[in-house]
């Protein structure tokens, strides 16, 4: 299937490691031009090679998106580098340190940083005439999930706000649509530090997966990428949870 991705000027936040670089790769392989940031300068370094080979242009600096109020400014010089925006991932997350229970900096990472780049990309996806939009929630969010914290109750406060954004931008040909993954490994990632810190609830998540695995990043990062894509053109408003059967709900 062709995604109709080739030439989009994509912005996505936190994406040297994880889900976030697993999207940059199908971004820059289906020939968008793409601009990130993450805190670590030998991961940007890295992942700046990487996607340059894909022959797009790419964007990547250091920040860090506790600093907000410079926030703005980088998302605007982005825009500018890549000649606009097509499509809005906000990826960074307090999850990203293991800040899961610090409800400062979940709300400032994952509530703020995507609201003040929804609020700052607006007139590049209105300008493009097919803006996309698709955040980043979690399973956390919509089912209970270990114990009462922070990232749980963020993350289902972007649902709500991205099933408005939809409705409020769907008259100026901007989509916004969430993705909810569950428990994802890779190297670097939260849970490789918890199958070595709590072996017990590593073993406990993983018999809970009806398809009885883990996921990986790539896994998640291929429905980012459609739902951002013009393949998707008709959708927005929607959630889509990638978990491998983990969550136990049903939702119709």
């Amino acid at each position: 299937m062709d995604l109709e991705l080739k030439g989009k000027k994509v912005i996505l936040t936190g994406g040297s490691r994880g889900i976030g670089r697993a999207a940059l790769e199908i971004f820059a392989a289906e020939g968008c031009d793409v601009a990130f940031f993450s805190r670590n300068a030998d991961q940007v370094a890295e992942t700046v090679a990487a996607l340059s080979r894909h022959g797009g242009k790419v964007v990547g600096e250091v920040f860090d998106l506790n600093h907000l109020d410079d926030y703005p400014t980088w998302l605007g010089a982005a825009a500018e580098k890549l000649g606009g925006c097509d499509i809005f991932v906000p990826g960074a997350s307090a999850s990203g340190s293991g800040a899961t229970g610090d409800w400062d900096m979940c709300f400032n990472n994952d509530v703020k940083g995507t609201v003040i780049g929804c609020e700052t990309l607006q007139p590049h996806l209105e300008a493009s005439g097919a803006g996309s939009v698709v955040f980043m929630s979690s399973s956390a969010a919509v089912e209970t999930f270990l114990v009462p914290q922070a990232f749980n109750a963020m993350k289902a406060a972007l649902l709500t706000y991205a099933k408005q954004l939809g409705q409020a931008w769907g008259s100026r040909n901007i989509r916004v649509n969430s993705v909810s993954p569950g428990p994802i490994a890779f190297p670097g990632g939260n849970w490789e530090a918890i199958k070595g810190a709590m072996p017990d609830l590593y073993n406990a998540t993983e018999s809970q997966f009806a398809l009885g695995r883990w996921g990986g990043p790539e896994e998640v990062a291929r429905t980012i990428v459609f739902l951002a894509s013009p393949a998707s053109s008709y959708t927005t408003g929607t959630n889509v949870v990638i978990d491998g059967g983990y969550t136990k709900r049903v939702q119709f």
